[in-house]
């Protein structure tokens, strides 16, 4: 029940640069599932659709003219989840301005640790905001240092050296496309081709929906311009002292059949759950995974472990992830209209049940129940992941320490909250072991509270 904020995705030099990006944003939605939107460039004149709801749901409704390929040349889409501002038409992305001569949109995935003190400068200053975005606040202060006549690009760089905390980012006016990562690299953004054209997305699995190829990440603290034609300009405008890329991205939020930081995230999990296996073996009947992204961690604990893999749970696929829902009341209903157990595979059986995290608990617990209900004799919890002690200021919906059970109770009090007869979590270094890169590539803030970038209020 945690959210993640947003995907991004942008094409260029294609005439089908609308069409494309909209399946681009369906291999997305699992990023964002309260809105989206597509700002697209076409015949020199930029056009913004975006609202509600899914992607289907929100471009199904746009009359078939808004999708002819004449005149297309390039294109920015957005999914969103709301971990900053208010779920509202207002804050739905791409968020687009009259800049100087130019029409200007731009798309943000991730959180900015030092939004809200920029929010209360901008204010004494005089700015006037229309929702409470974080992307707001970067079109706020490139405006202070636009000068007439120029393109936006400059000033937007100015703005992306005076935030701080974890951005993605896609823009788009009538002079090309801007891609831009926070220099800690928190959230992903590769880049890749499709014939003649660039594009970029938060992951690759969006790349495979359009038929493109992968080449490469966005370099954190790089800014990309896309000309119309797909020609590209590269500058470095920011460094850090480290690189802090998300390690829950892995563990969570990207989909198993995206690289993400360069790393496969299907392979990842599996490895996430061998080492869980031979940290925390467990004598038990069968490995069952809490669906969907607990499946490839408890693959890889079975196939350690030699214990048999059965999917014990079964999930209703129409039903979209939990923390989409906005009160504790519809998420509990969501996780029970969710996910229901199979009683012929866990009845009369020692069940250990595979979760990729815990965070308040709560699901967990009903999780345990309803398995006993159905029959298990015993249900042992394994979680390929540390415990969630932290609060996270980069882009993920657990802002405060009060939320997270394992922030004032114990593993053993844990378990005995969620009522499992055993709970074990993955250690950090045996996580952090898993990845292909040195420990000082990843954020684990949430797991150690050891803060790359502290948030300033």
């Amino acid at each position: 029940m945690i959210k993640e904020a947003c995907g991004v995705l942008g094409i260029a030099n294609n005439n089908n640069a609308a069409e494309l990006t909209r399946l681009g944003l369906f291999a997305l939605q699992h990023r964002g599932q309260e809105s989206a939107g597509i700002f697209l460039k076409r015949s020199g004149q930029c056009e913004l659709n975006k609202g509600m709801g899914l992607v289907g749901d929100v471009f199904d409704k746009l009359p078939k003219e808004w999708w002819k390929t004449e005149g297309q040349t390039m294109a920015i889409g957005h999914v969103r989840y709301s971990t900053s501002g208010k779920s509202t038409l207002i804050n739905a992305q791409p968020f687009a301005v009259e800049f100087d001569k130019w029409h200007l949109a731009l798309a943000h995935n991730g959180t900015l640790s030092n939004g809200a003190y920029w929010r209360k400068q901008l204010k004494r200053s005089g700015a006037i905001f229309q929702g409470d975005l974080d992307t707001e606040i970067i079109l706020h202060l490139a405006a202070q240092s636009h000068q007439e006549g120029e393109t936006p690009w400059k000033a937007l760089e100015y703005a992306l050296t005076k935030v701080e905390g974890a951005f993605s980012v896609v823009a788009l006016c009538e002079d090309g496309l801007m891609v831009a990562r926070d220099p800690h690299g928190f959230r992903p953004l590769a880049l890749g081709r499709l014939g003649d054209a660039v594009v970029v997305a938060s992951e690759t699995s969006a790349f495979d929906m359009m038929g493109a190829k992968y080449e490469r990440d966005v370099r954190p603290g790089e800014m990309i311009v896309i000309k119309e034609d797909g020609s590209m300009q590269s500058k470095q405008f920011a460094t850090a002292s480290r690189i802090s890329h998300c390690i829950f991205e892995h563990v969570y939020f990207s989909r198993p059949d995206s690289l993400v930081f360069e790393d496969c995230v299907y392979s990842l999990r599996k490895k996430f759950g061998a080492q869980l296996a031979l940290e925390h073996p467990v004598e038990a009947d069968i490995i069952a995974p809490v669906p969907d992204s607990g499946t490839y961690a408890a693959l890889g604990y079975a196939e350690a472990s030699g214990i048999p893999f059965e999917m014990g749970i079964m999930r209703n696929h129409y039903i979209g992830r939990t923390f989409i829902k906005p009160s504790p009341e519809d998420r509990k209903t969501a996780v029970n209209l969710k996910l229901n157990p199979i009683r012929k595979a866990i009845e009369g059986k020692r069940v250990c049940l595979v979760e990729d995290s815990i965070v308040r608990g709560n699901t967990s617990r009903e999780r345990v129940r309803t398995l006993r209900e159905n029959g298990a004799t015993e249900v042992h919890m394994r979680i390929s992941c540390p415990p969630h002690i932290s609060p996270c200021y980069y882009g993920i919906d657990f802002p405060s320490a009060e939320e997270l059970i394992a922030h004032s109770h114990s593993i053993d009090e844990i378990a005995k909250i969620i009522d499992a007869d055993s709970l074990a979590y993955l250690s950090l270094d045996g996580m952090l072991s898993c990845a292909s890169k040195d420990n000082a590539d990843y954020c684990h803030a949430c797991f150690s509270g050891e803060y790359p970038v502290k948030p300033k209020m």
